[in-house]
């Protein structure tokens, strides 16, 4: 038996050179991709995801922060607010 060489058409000539482009194309994509990820991995950014609400890590430091309380009081409702009326019976 001789096998014949198979002449191939010019529609699948077309269909591999467009295949190959398209293969060439997805490729630098997926190389974009993996370089940007890199690169902002690499950087060491705090990497936080915006969530729609203020986040103290990006709000500026306060000028005038407010002065600590010398006498802080206690939430009502909590043991240490109950002691403060007993003891303030007490006296």
């Amino acid at each position: 038996m001789v096998m014949l060489p198979q002449v191939e058409h010019e529609l699948h000539k077309r269909r591999r050179s467009r295949n190959i482009g398209l293969l060439v194309v997805l490729l630098a994509f997926v190389a974009l991709v993996f370089g940007l990820s890199v690169v902002k991995i690499t950087q060491g950014d705090m990497m936080q995801g915006y969530d729609h609400r203020p986040r103290a890590s990006m709000l500026p430091p306060d000028p005038d922060p407010p002065a600590p309380n010398a006498a802080p009081v206690a939430a009502p409702g909590t043991p240490a607010a109950t002691q403060g009326v007993t003891q303030e019976a007490n006296q």
